[in-house]
């Protein structure tokens, strides 16, 4: 049977930012795949810098025959932005129709939402992946960063888990985030026919 064909829609955490082409969530997530004995191809569609109005844009090429599942992680270059917590939701819902409407699993993936635009923007921006996956029966990470930003500082350091920008993973950190994720991308694959 052939390996199930994922796609990784996503910005820059997604893309492997700064990273060797190994060591990227991709390269990496499907090698935790295969280690758990559920080989998966995993096709990056991360471009670094995109909004959720970026992805929704790409969507339909990215959508290339042959997808499974798909992974959705945008909204952190929304956020960077200030950009209405309203459109960002307007656009990852465009984007999970589009899926749920082609059959298609899929898992969203939040991040961070720092206070830095006052607690209703926090608010509003940290629950919208909630509630579509909660609309759509999609699997839910609710954070993708948790296993480093809930780290105290000090070990973050210690360990190299950022990169200089304090936004994107390091290696070892994009590994930490892998250990979340990818149970939740075995949900995902569980969710596939025979699956």
């Amino acid at each position: 049977m052939a390996e199930p064909r994922l796609l990784a829609l996503g910005d820059s955490l997604t893309a492997g930012y700064g990273l060797a082409p190994e060591e990227g969530l991709v390269p990496q997530l499907a090698r935790w795949l295969a280690e758990q004995g559920h080989p998966a191809e995993v096709v990056n569609a991360g471009v670094s810098g995109d909004t959720t109005a970026g992805g929704r844009a790409r969507l339909d090429w990215s959508l290339e025959p042959g997808i499974d599942a798909v992974i959705v992680e945008l909204g952190a270059n929304d956020i960077l932005r200030g950009l209405p917590p309203a459109e960002a939701r307007a656009n990852l819902d465009a984007i999970l129709a589009e899926v749920s409407g082609r059959g298609l699993p899929a898992l969203i993936v939040g991040v961070p939402v720092p206070g830095n635009y006052g607690p209703d923007y926090q608010r509003d921006f940290a629950s919208i992946w909630a509630d579509l996956a909660a609309k759509y029966d999609a699997v839910l990470l609710p954070d993708l960063l948790a296993p480093i930003t809930e780290m105290p500082l000090e070990e973050r350091a210690k360990h190299d888990l950022m990169q200089g920008d304090n936004l994107h993973p390091a290696p070892e950190g994009v590994a930490l985030v892998v250990a979340a994720l990818g149970p939740k991308v075995l949900e995902l694959l569980a969710k596939l026919p025979g699956g």
